[in-house]
């Protein structure tokens, strides 16, 4: 996956609730934009360069997928569903939320109707005073000084006064921390590497991933299917069962759980498709040997895609080993991994379509997974 750009945006109010408007704001972002990291505390300042009421402003830090440009157009779309119109008239004036892009990684960038840094952002201390509680020592590209130094040399006199109220985290109504490990599963392509990937970095999860890229049986198979497939299957139950473990048994004191893109079981799943009778009765033995001991999952998401849709993400992938897997065989795991949840009630267990959805290109669609995970 391609690495999350860091955007620094300035969010301001002072008409109606400007409290609830930063909040609601930052929610939106939420929503529409990324992943919000950090938030200010919220400053209480005059207008600046006109009469009217006192603004709330605060500053946030988010991690988005979205391009400079794009999240422009993002953040102007949540002021217009907040109700703010935007006015040719030269001048300042009052408005229920105003959200500006502070800086955008360490880019510099000149659009008609976008410069980055902000050109005006060292002229305001309403500005400066919130981005300091966000990263005071974020460096400014163009004038070669971080933000405590720009702060140091501003010479705005309003005043900037914290309120003992706090706005909120959206991100930290998902209570991940509820669990010790989660395992998220799903048929070839459905998106367990991106999901997991995603929810480690997002909630500061201990990361597993399955090393089915290492194993040499593995085009072998895709080949010969008859030939290596009892191969393959002991290989991967090898592997497995030192990588899971490995790292169950190694605990990391700074993060907070441990998210991994599969479960051991699915050794039962693919070989009871992939081996004969006899063999897959020989396998299951020593599955149930090997892994006796293995911790379960607290929480075992399933991330259900109908073949269609995985076919494409497989094409799209690129795998060449991968880009003949039949319908039926895809048919027949989906259906492996839905006969074995039924059969394991004891497990904990979240079933999701995501067949009509992409959370990895619509941060929508991903907050939509994450609330059909805590619903």
């Amino acid at each position: 996956m391609t690495p999350q750009n860091q955007a620094y945006i300035s969010l301001g109010s002072n008409k109606g609730d400007a409290f609830r408007n930063l909040q609601l704001a930052i929610d939106a972002i939420h929503q529409k934009i990324g992943y919000v990291k950090s938030i200010s505390r919220v400053y209480k300042t005059k207008a600046w360069g006109f009469d009217a009421d006192d603004f709330n402003n605060a500053c946030i830090l988010v991690e988005t997928y979205l391009g400079a440009k794009k999240l422009l157009k993002t953040l102007l779309e949540i002021e217009r569903d907040m109700g703010r119109q935007r006015s040719n008239t030269k001048g300042y004036q009052s408005r229920i939320i105003d959200l500006d892009i502070l800086f955008f990684n360490d880019d510099i960038v000149e659009f008609p109707n976008l410069t980055i840094p902000h050109p005006q952002l060292q002229f305001r201390k309403f500005v400066l005073v919130p981005l300091m509680d966000v990263s005071s020592q974020l460096y400014h590209p163009v004038f070669k000084k971080n933000v405590t130094t720009l702060l140091g040399e501003c010479e705005d006199n309003l005043e900037v006064d914290p309120i003992n109220i706090w706005l909120k985290n959206p991100s930290k109504q998902y209570r991940f921390k509820d669990y010790n490990y989660i395992a998220i599963e799903g048929n070839i392509g459905a998106g367990k590497t991106s999901l997991a990937t995603i929810i480690s970095h997002e909630f500061n999860a201990k990361l597993i991933l399955e090393r089915f890229a290492d194993n040499p049986f593995l085009p072998k198979f895709y080949k010969e299917p008859k030939r290596y497939a009892f191969t393959l299957e002991m290989s991967f139950l090898a592997d497995r069962y030192q990588q899971i473990s490995d790292d169950l048994s190694q605990l990391d004191l700074f993060k907070d759980f441990i998210v991994s893109d599969y479960d051991v079981f699915k050794s039962l799943i693919f070989s009871k498709i992939t081996l004969p009778e006899d063999e897959f009765a020989l396998y299951r033995k020593l599955f149930y040997q090997v892994y006796k001991d293995i911790a379960k999952p607290d929480l075992y998401i399933y991330l259900y895609q109908n073949t269609e849709r995985l076919q494409a993400n497989i094409k799209k992938r690129g795998r060449n080993y991968e880009q003949n897997i039949a319908d039926d065989y895809l048919e027949k795991i989906n259906a492996g991994y839905l006969e074995f949840l039924k059969n394991h009630p004891d497990f904990n267990v979240k079933i999701i379509d995501i067949s009509e959805k992409d959370f990895v290109k619509n941060r929508e669609d991903y907050v939509w997974v994450l609330d059909q995970i805590h619903s």
